[in-house]
């Protein structure tokens, strides 16, 4: 093994442009030598910079040491299984657009995200390709759910269809969710203004949050997916089935906390529990979507 790296080595090392490369070594960022006018990099120097984390560390977000923190939107399947599995890794779900922006910083691992526009089985792709372009991640299913009206039992009999979301009070996620995006998107197929229904003030900021202000009797309804109102013991209507994904920079998609969690899917033990919860399908589970420069 050579003890001195060359430009185009270390580059496909840190899997960026020889350009960016030579922004960095001007800027002092990396440890570097030049030799008859070449630069030439000392690996076991190069190697400590990566592990440690210098000042730079900033101003390339794939290159940083990321916190073991998975961001993004809420999912109750993923919440289990991210403990249930040993991977070690902590949550801070705040919705898609919030997952995005702090995986873009550098503070998470992973994001779970779920966007949604008028080409919808183009969105996420689309957002991450845009927002990600030229960075090293990637973007893996992790289950199909079926979101829909979570409503309190006493008023199933009244509502069947988006339209009758018209006249309720209707708890909703926060802005950048891709729960209350994908709602907008159905009232206005459905013909339903937010002026027809009363908006709680207070939104909620996970799906769990959502059916506990139904169960709790705050709202007549809200929209999220089945698997909390089959927990809360609330009736539902089936509006939608989406995938919801997990985006990871590519190293640390690699790594043993992510790969337990990955392993873990594989087993009957996780096939099992999304069952027992319902509205999901992990028959993808695990299949790239995304794959990033």
């Amino acid at each position: 093994m050579h003890e001195f790296l060359t430009v185009r080595e270390v580059a496909d090392l840190l899997r960026i442009k020889e350009r960016k490369l030579y922004d960095l070594t001007s800027e002092g960022a990396l440890p570097v030598t030049k030799v008859t006018g070449k630069l030439i990099f000392p690996r076991d120097a190069l190697m400590a910079w990566l592990r440690h984390n210098t000042d730079y560390g900033s101003a390339l977000p794939a290159l940083m040491a990321h916190p073991a923190v998975v961001a993004g939107s809420h999912d109750p399947l993923l919440d289990w299984a991210l403990r249930a599995s040993g991977s070690e890794l902590a949550t801070y779900y705040d919705g898609s657009a919030d997952g995005l922006k702090r995986l873009k910083a550098g503070q998470a691992v992973a994001a779970g995200v779920h966007f949604h526009s008028a080409q919808e089985g183009t969105a996420t792709v689309d957002r991450v390709s845009a927002e990600m372009v030229h960075e090293p991640v990637v973007l893996v299913e992790w289950a199909r759910r079926v979101q829909g009206l979570i409503i309190k039992p006493e008023l199933a009999d009244g509502i069947r269809s988006i339209e009758d979301v018209a006249g309720r009070r209707v708890v909703c996620r926060q802005a950048g969710a891709g729960s209350e995006a994908l709602f907008s998107l159905l009232l206005g197929q459905g013909g339903v203004d937010e002026s027809d229904f009363t908006r709680l003030p207070e939104v909620a900021r996970s799906q769990s949050d959502l059916a506990e202000a139904v169960a709790h009797g705050s709202a007549d309804l809200g929209f999220g997916i089945e698997a909390v109102a089959r927990q809360h013991k609330l009736a539902f209507v089936p509006l939608e089935t989406e995938r919801y994904d997990l985006l990871a920079w590519r190293r640390d998609f690699c790594e043993p906390p992510m790969q337990r969690l990955m392993d873990f899917t594989r087993t009957a033990a996780f096939a099992e529990h999304a069952r027992q919860m319902g509205g999901y399908d992990v028959e993808a589970t695990g299949r790239i979507i995304y794959n990033g420069a």
